[in-house]
């Protein structure tokens, strides 16, 4: 007989990252700070990873503080228990 999975056991889930595209001025100072997960293209267009791996959380962090206009939000989502 095979006991219950324990979902608590599992991998992390992801962070979830958001901008608010309208507080965003394009400085780019969370690409300089996070290059892997932020990046401006064209003019002024703004393309960023909205989940990212737990582990690259320090990256985000340096990213959403760099941001002068303070338009970066990062969560982590609970285990489920």
């Amino acid at each position: 007989m095979s006991a219950p999975a324990d979902v608590s056991s599992g991998p992390l889930p992801g962070l979830r990252v958001s901008v608010d595209l309208n507080l965003c001025q394009a400085y780019a100072q969370c690409c300089y700070a996070a290059p892997r997960h932020f990046r401006i293209e064209g003019h002024e267009a703004l393309f960023y990873d909205p989940a990212p791996a737990v582990q690259d959380r320090d990256a985000i962090e340096r990213a959403r503080v760099a941001c002068p206009v303070q338009a970066i939000r990062v969560e982590e989502p609970e285990r489920a228990a």
